[in-house]
């Protein structure tokens, strides 16, 4: 196994814990450096892209098919926020999640971290967490998680 993969999978065990990083990146991953820094940027499965390496702060950000995957391959999955049927629909067209339509969420999460937006119909979105779980449980007002991808913007 060559650096670059160890690496990534390293990078997303920490990153959404223990076997995630062999179940998002598998040995037939390609990784697309910068062409002027030579660092990770993208990664893809076949011609799929799956993440993209963020150099700011050394996180995943996650499209749509890799957080189907990791949803199905780990089991306890801890950065993933579940939304009512009402929201769902608003969340897979793209728009944030507000802390009333949170039904359940993660424990650990805290703002910042990189989650996976789910309902009853499965994995509907992905973004970013902006409270924490206490937080998005107790509050009637504001957004708990800005909306990266929906999945029905997700080309």
């Amino acid at each position: 196994m060559d650096a670059d993969l160890r690496r990534i999978r390293a990078v997303a065990d920490f990153q959404y814990g223990r076997g995630a990083g062999a179940a998002l990146f598998p040995d037939k991953v390609r990784i697309v450096h910068s062409r002027n820094t030579g660092r990770i940027r993208h990664i893809y499965i076949d011609k799929e892209l799956q993440a993209t390496f963020r150099p700011t702060d050394g996180v995943f950000t996650l499209t749509m098919a890799a957080a189907k995957r990791l949803i199905e391959l780990v089991p306890d999955l801890n950065y993933v926020v579940e939304v009512t049927e009402d929201a769902a629909e608003f969340v897979a067209q793209g728009k944030n999640v507000f802390a009333k339509h949170v039904t359940c969420v993660g424990d650990k999460l805290r703002p910042g971290d990189e989650v996976i937006i789910t309902s009853k119909q499965g994995v509907i979105g992905v973004g970013k967490a902006l409270l924490l779980a206490e937080e998005m449980k107790a509050f009637k007002t504001g957004v708990a998680v800005r909306t990266r991808r929906g999945s029905e913007t997700d080309a």
